[in-house]
């Protein structure tokens, strides 16, 4: 059984979401805050935080920085729920270290699908992270254990998702991966108004193996096609 963390300042939503997610065989902690929210995770260390951005003296983007800045709590996945849809917010919201990113109104069917989704990579982890086996190909060694990547004897330490992205891409080296696909594989779903997902994560990615590559390039983006792993790397 899984603990989720509900922080929202709208007591209805907050209540909405929590019967749901226990009638979907989960613990459900509710609090209205972002200051009580950040504070019940440190405590709790739930496998799953949902998040909301407007909340009175502590947005949900500085808690959710406030989280991934904690050891303790950093690898906790993080579902952003907002009434704010721009593309500029869901961007600030994957910046801050969010996960995925629903706006309100949202349909409860889609809340627990992709609560399922993110609890599958902490509970049920995927085939490429639940084995130990380390997986090399020309400059690039992945390491499940520790979700880290290397390149030249230096090391990076990667998020689930940036490890997946990177995994699917390893495992597909030479071919191209849509965003659709990267959705699927890593998501767990593929809603066509979400490709900001994937360029956020995948930029990130691009920073952290840059920074230990002496700035190499190792993923091209393929204009109207995706994404496509360039295992020797490109100078750039």
């Amino acid at each position: 059984m899984s603990k989720i963390l509900i922080i929202d300042d709208d007591k209805a939503i907050a209540e909405l979401i929590k019967v749901n997610i226990e009638l979907s065989g989960h613990d459900a902690i509710v609090c209205y805050d972002g200051i009580k929210g950040y504070a019940l995770a440190i405590q709790e260390l739930p496998n799953l935080i949902i998040l909301d951005v407007m909340m009175p003296e502590v947005d949900g983007f500085t808690v959710a920085q406030r989280i991934r800045q904690t050891k303790e709590t950093r690898e906790i996945p993080i579902l952003m729920l907002t009434a704010l849809g721009m593309m500029k917010d869901k961007k600030q919201g994957f910046n801050s270290g969010v996960d995925d990113y629903l706006v309100k109104p949202f349909e409860l069917e889609e809340l627990l699908l992709r609560v399922k989704a993110l609890l599958r990579r902490v509970k049920a982890l995927p085939e490429s992270m639940a084995t130990t086996e380390i997986l090399s190909i020309e400059d690039i060694t992945l390491i499940p254990d520790d979700l880290q990547v290397k390149i030249n004897d230096k090391y990076a330490k990667l998020t689930p998702i940036e490890f997946e992205i990177l995994n699917n891409l390893v495992q597909k080296h030479g071919k191209t991966v849509s965003s659709g696909e990267l959705l699927k594989e890593v998501w767990g779903y593929s809603p066509e108004d979400d490709i900001e997902t994937i360029r956020v994560h995948i930029r990130h990615l691009r920073t952290k193996l840059e920074k230990i590559s002496s700035n190499k390039k190792y993923i091209q983006t393929v204009y109207g096609g995706g994404y496509k792993l360039i295992p020797e790397g490109i100078q750039k």
